[in-house]
């Protein structure tokens, strides 16, 4: 079998084991060692810290890696990458509602609700979806990913993503899902609203996804293949609204945010999506009262428009090929009905 380190779909371990920060200096800033600086704005920074991790080359000044006497001035936009401090990392099982569409002894299918981490990691380490499942299930296998006990997690989904999930029951499950999800033979279709008409009824995205260089806890999309890895998005139109559009999405490959950095990538952004620039007015006009309609809008949405609608497999021991679908969850139902409202109103 292949590597496991490739077969955890969408993992990232950065984020859990690194934090990353930017700061720009003021325009007055007057000159001051880089080490001193980074201490009066990085919490539980120490100096001795902060000068280990500029010898290793994680502190940047201006995109150039700096040592720890170098001395700041006025509008410096300086980078950091820090090791988050060692953490115990055992995982307590906690009553977590779960909505579980299947069980057999190999797998679980399940529902997950917007708003949901699937598993631990720095600023979540309770409330996951993970403390759940220990509190549901018993002696769950586990691919521990660089020492993150992850329990029967063959996949996962964002934190504002709902929809389908299937986790593993045994090892042998484990083993055979996390196979088919490397060598694409799953079936997963998504549901999102996203900003902007398009000029076809389908599409196919290709362009490798990789760490942002500007902002690491995004995603950038690389046409040319020069970093990042090969992804690829079908889409279909299923209703347009002039101003936003609900599209299908068949995913082909399974990179770490994948749909929503190819629909940014070209110039459709998951409706309300924050980190990809999805929670401003894109597309529409400048009154008061569509302003109003979007803000609500996305009062009723306070995530991501995107939803795991459904989701094929093979299970494991009985060879038996299967497939679960959702219905989309009631907040994207609730704002789609408003768009369809909206839209009504102004062609009468």
């Amino acid at each position: 079998m292949s590597d496991n380190s490739e077969l955890y779909e969408e993992a990232d371990e950065q984020e859990d084991l690194f934090e990353h920060h930017r700061i720009a200096a003021d325009p007055g800033q007057e000159p001051l060692r880089i080490d001193k600086f980074l201490m009066d704005r990085l919490a539980n920074a120490t100096r001795s810290k902060i000068q280990i991790t500029a010898k290793a080359g994680n502190i940047h000044v201006n995109d150039l890696p700096v040592k720890p006497n170098y001395k700041v001035k006025p509008s410096d936009v300086i980078t950091v990458v820090l090791a988050y401090p060692p953490r115990d990392r055992t995982i307590h099982p906690e009553d977590i509602p779960l909505d579980i569409l299947f069980e057999d002894d190999d797998v679980v299918v399940l529902n997950k609700q917007p708003d949901l981490v699937v598993h631990p990691g720095h600023g979540n380490y309770e409330g996951t979806l993970v403390n759940g499942l220990m509190f549901h299930f018993k002696n769950l296998p586990d691919m521990n990913k660089h020492g993150e006990p992850r329990p029967g997690l063959v996949h996962r989904l964002d934190k504002g993503t709902s929809g389908v999930m299937v986790i593993a029951k045994s090892e042998l499950s484990l083993s055979n899902l996390s196979q088919q999800f490397f060598d694409r033979t799953t079936d997963r279709l998504y549901n999102a609203i996203v900003w902007g008409d398009f000029e076809e009824d389908e599409g196919r995205i290709e362009g490798h996804i990789g760490r942002s260089m500007k902002n690491r806890l995004q995603m950038d999309v690389y046409p040319d293949g020069d970093q990042g890895k090969h992804a690829v998005t079908h889409y279909k139109v299923l209703e347009r609204f002039g101003y936003v559009t609900l599209v299908q999405c068949k995913l082909e490959t399974g990179r770490t945010h994948q749909i929503r950095a190819h629909m940014k990538h070209i110039g459709h952004p998951l409706f309300n999506d924050e980190r990809y620039g999805g929670e401003k007015i894109l597309k529409g006009t400048t009154f008061t009262k569509y302003k109003q309609f979007i803000d609500n809008c996305f009062d009723l949405l306070p995530r991501p428009a995107l939803h795991a609608k459904s989701l094929g497999f093979t299970q494991p021991v009985t060879q038996e090929r299967m497939l679960f679908e959702t219905d989309l969850p009631q907040d994207m139902q609730t704002v789609i009905e408003k768009w369809r409202v909206y839209v009504s109103s102004r062609k009468e």
